[in-house]
C-alpha cells in the first residue's frame, strides 16, 4: 500500500518501479474495499492494477483483500489529486470509475467527480486508445458524464460488449432493488486540430 499524506502536488508515481514490472495500468478510481480490483487482477496477470481511494478504513481492507495478489497495489488518495498530479501522462491503459457518489441534491451537484476538468485530467493520463468504463445507477448523472464525454475533443463514446467484470457490491446491491444500471466506455482519441 502506498499512503499520501500531503495533498500538495508531488512527482508523479513510477508504475515500473511501484510493480516491480511492466506492464499495462489499469486504475480503479475509489476502490473501497478492494473487492473489485481483487476479483479482476487474478484473472489479468499480466496487468497492473491500482487502486485510488481516500478513506483510510477502506484503503486498509482493500490492502488485506490484495496482500496475496501481485498484480495490485492501493493508493490513499484524493481521486481528483491522484490523476492531475500522480499518474504520469500516458500511463494508463483504462481507468474503472464504479458508481461515483452521484450527490442527488440538486444543491450538491457541484462536488460530482466527473466534471469537464476532470475528464481533461483523464485524457492526460490515459494512453492513446485508452478507456474510461463508467457505471452509475443515478440516470441524471449517466446523461451528464454522457453528455460530457460527447463534448469532449479527446473521448468518443464506444460500444464494448465483449468485456465482463466483475460486479462491485454498490452493483449487487442496486441490482437486488430492482434499479438500473447505466454504463458508458468513453475511448481516448486524437483531437480534431
Amino acid at each position: 500500500m502506498i499512503e499520501l499524506i500531503s495533498k500538495l502536488p508531488i512527482a508523479p508515481l513510477d508504475p515500473a518501479k511501484l510493480f516491480g514490472r511492466e506492464a499495462p495500468l489499469h486504475v480503479d478510481l475509489g476502490c473501497g474495499d478492494g473487492s473489485f480490483l481483487c476479483e479482476l487482477a487474478p484473472q489479468l496477470t499480466e496487468k497492473n492494477f491500482l487502486g485510488i481511494e481516500r478513506l483510510s478504513r477502506r484503503v486498509e481492507k482493500a490492502r488485506r483483500k490484495s496482500e496475496t495478489i501481485d498484480n495490485v497495489r492501493v493508493l490513499r488518495a484524493e481521486i481528483s489529486h491522484a490523476v492531475r498530479y500522480l499518474l504520469p501522462g500516458n500511463s494508463v491503459v483504462t481507468f474503472y470509475l464504479l458508481f461515483p457518489d452521484p450527490w442527488p441534491k440538486r444543491r450538491h451537484q457541484r462536488r460530482r467527480i466527473f466534471t469537464r476538468d476532470f475528464l481533461d485530467c483523464i485524457a492526460a493520463a490515459l494512453q492513446e486508445g485508452g478507456f474510461l468504463r463508467v457505471t452509475t445507477d443515478q440516470l441524471d448523472y449517466f446523461r451528464q458524464i454522457e453528455g460530457l464525454g460527447r463534448a469532449h475533443p479527446q473521448f468518443e463514446i464506444v460500444a464494448v460488449d465483449d468485456v465482463i467484470l466483475p460486479s462491485t457490491k454498490f452493483e449487487r446491491r442496486f441490482c437486488e432493488k430492482g434499479a438500473p444500471i447505466y454504463r458508458v466506455t468513453l475511448r481516448k482519441v486524437s483531437p480534431v486540430k
